[in-house]
């Protein structure tokens, strides 16, 4: 396993790109939850507004270049051909695809974590400004901390379901479109369900509805999933696009 993280870092870390998308993970995670912050205030009879969600407002933006990310990892080599030159050099197929995964991971983590605690500690001043209570903003709070957590997390777990899908089809365009499709439009199209009851069974299974669940720190009643059982359905999305992508990568020639 060791020679196969080691060729996978190696074509990670050559790949064109990957670290101007690495660097742009962090740029919009900030930025976006630095310009939702600067155009929400708090009433002084209370706010209507969850401080988590908008200080990390800008892992919906960074998702997507998380996904673009994960597909290339392995579409990348499917463009060129290198995968028949991996493939046969390391014909453990799994293998490969959990080396990959793991790499993968290993970099989201690093820079969601960047991201993530930038916005934490730079959002937060902003909402201050605009009549937040502080005590909302803390970030070594039980929920604040959760909601940090969480959204690293998310953004590990976006890179896996990509990195499934991408390995499925094995086409960039294809991979992107689908990933994005149900992290931005499929919760676009609940919006146009009229029935209540098929809105929230839809809001449940949705990757990204459910996944930043997570970020949620107030009025958690309301919500149609907890925090923890909404990231786990995003994990099961993870898991399956791997397990499907890792047995179309063992069934087919490259």
């Amino acid at each position: 396993m060791t020679e196969l993280l080691h060729a996978e870092w190696t074509k990670l870390r050559t790949l064109a790109g990957t670290g101007r998308l690495l660097l742009a993970i962090v740029v919009l995670t900030v930025a976006g939850s630095v310009a939702a912050s600067a155009v929400v205030s708090c009433a002084s009879e209370g706010c209507g507004y969850d401080p988590a969600r908008i200080s990390l407002f800008g892992v919906q933006v960074s998702q997507a270049v998380v996904a673009v990310l994960a597909v290339l990892t392995i579409t990348g080599e499917y463009g060129t051909g290198m995968i028949r030159l991996t493939l046969t050099a390391m014909p453990r197929r799994t293998g490969v695809l959990a080396a990959k995964a793991i790499i993968l991971v290993g970099l989201t983590l690093i820079a969601g974590s960047v991201a993530v605690l930038a916005s934490a500690l730079a959002a937060p001043r902003i909402l201050l400004g605009n009549g937040f209570p502080a005590e909302m903003l803390i970030l070594t709070s039980g929920p604040m901390l959760r909601a940090a957590v969480g959204s690293v997390l998310y953004l590990a777990l976006i890179a896996l379901f990509s990195l499934g899908v991408a390995t499925a089809v094995r086409d960039s365009a294809t991979a992107i479109g689908v990933v994005l499709g149900l992290l931005y439009l499929f919760p676009a199209l609940i919006l146009m369900i009229a029935d209540d009851g098929w809105q929230r069974l839809l809001w449940q299974i949705s990757p990204m509805n459910a996944g930043l669940a997570v970020q949620a720190t107030t009025n958690l009643a309301t919500l149609p999933l907890s925090p923890w059982a909404g990231l786990s359905v995003l994990a099961a999305w993870a898991t399956a696009a791997l397990l499907g992508g890792g047995l179309l990568l063992r069934m087919r020639d490259a």
